[in-house]
This record gives structure tokens, C-alpha cells and sequence, in this order.
């Protein structure tokens, strides 16, 4: 009986293969992403009032500081596979841990709009306005905790010393859906940004 060998025992076809899948995972993403901005670009130009409409709070400034903290985690996160690549351990360390406590001040800085936009009245009661903030936001902010989780535990593991072939491919499926969760983000957040602009 002949000897079947699995191609996924060889560790650079493994690699290329969940490359490959997280490729699929990434496109089915981006037209969740791409679907919720149709239909908010949709809802902004079926409403005939002014947006954001009278009495509703602005975009806070907190949303461009959230933009440059997830730019600066995505370019961290570059320069930590670099250093892996290389070889380069205290680098690769160092650099993914930045990456991870931005991503953590990233999800903290969003709360904080939320909370601020709340106390200032913008309610999902109050426009639709509200609702598409919130819900293109929070879309985002849930993927990005879903990012976090496998992020901190790639992170957790290079911290004790391991960079065994499986952590190796967790920081490159992970590095590909956190700066995929970047690229979006810049969207969104101009996708916003226009909804507010005079038609």
C-alpha cells in the first residue's frame, strides 16, 4: 500500500495554502464592507435634508486619531514581519508588541467617540445619520476585536519564546487581516467623512 503524503506536511505549501484562504476570508470581507457602505451612500442620498442634520454633533476629532493610531499599527505590524523575516527576535518582539497595544488604544479611542457622541445627544433615536455612524463604526470596531484576539495570542506566544512554525503563520495570517482591517478603515472613515459634505 502506497504511502499517501499530505502536500500541507511541506511547511511553505502549508504557508502559501492558508495564504490562500485567508485571501477567500479577506474577500468575503470586503464585500460585507463594500455592501454596508453601499447602503449607507444609499440611505445619504435618498435623505433630502441636510447632513449631519441640525442640532446633531459633528464627526468628533477622535475618529482622525483612531485613523493615525490603526495607519501607525499597520505600519508596526510591517516592520515586525520584516524582522521576522530577518531573523531579527528583539526587533520582531518589540514591533509586534507596539502593534498590539495600538490596536488595544485603537478600540479605546472608538469607545470614547461613541461615549462622547452619546453625550452629546446623538442617539439612533434621533436620524438615521446616528444609525449609519454607529452601525459603519461599530461593523469595524467588531472585526478589529476579532483581530485583537489572534493578534494577542501570536504576541502572548513570541513573548515566551516561541517562533515555532505555526506562530510564524499566525503573524502572517494575521498580519494580512490587520492591514486589511486598516485599508478599510481609511474607507469608512472617508466614507463618512463625505456623508457630512454639501450635495
Amino acid at each position: 500500500m502506497a504511502n499517501i503524503v499530505s502536500p500541507f506536511e511541506d511547511p511553505e505549501r502549508r504557508l502559501a495554502a492558508g495564504r490562500f484562504g485567508m485571501l477567500i476570508f479577506i474577500a468575503s470581507l470586503a464585500m460585507i464592507f463594500a455592501g454596508a457602505i453601499l447602503g449607507v451612500l444609499v440611505v445619504r442620498l435618498e435623505d433630502e435634508g441636510t447632513w449631519p442634520p441640525p442640532g446633531m454633533p459633528q464627526l468628533p476629532w477622535s475618529l482622525l486619531a483612531s485613523t493615525v493610531i490603526l495607519v501607525a499599527s499597520s505600519a508596526t505590524f510591517l516592520r515586525s514581519t520584516r524582522a521576522l523575516r530577518r531573523e531579527d527576535r528583539p526587533v520582531f518582539v518589540r514591533w509586534l508588541t507596539v502593534t498590539l497595544v495600538l490596536a488595544l488604544v485603537f478600540l479605546v479611542v472608538q469607545a470614547y467617540a461613541w461615549w462622547d457622541l452619546l453625550g452629546r445627544g446623538m442617539d439612533f433615536s434621533r436620524h438615521l445619520y446616528a444609525w449609519t455612524f454607529y452601525f459603519l463604526t461599530g461593523l469595524h470596531a467588531v472585526h478589529v476585536l476579532g483581530g485583537v484576539i489572534p493578534l494577542w495570542i501570536v504576541t502572548r506566544r513570541v513573548l515566551r519564546g516561541d517562533l515555532s512554525a505555526p506562530v510564524r503563520r499566525g503573524v502572517a495570517y494575521t498580519a494580512m487581516y490587520w492591514h486589511f482591517l486598516d485599508a478599510a478603515w481609511v474607507v469608512l472613515y472617508l466614507t463618512l467623512i463625505a456623508g457630512t459634505l454639501e450635495r
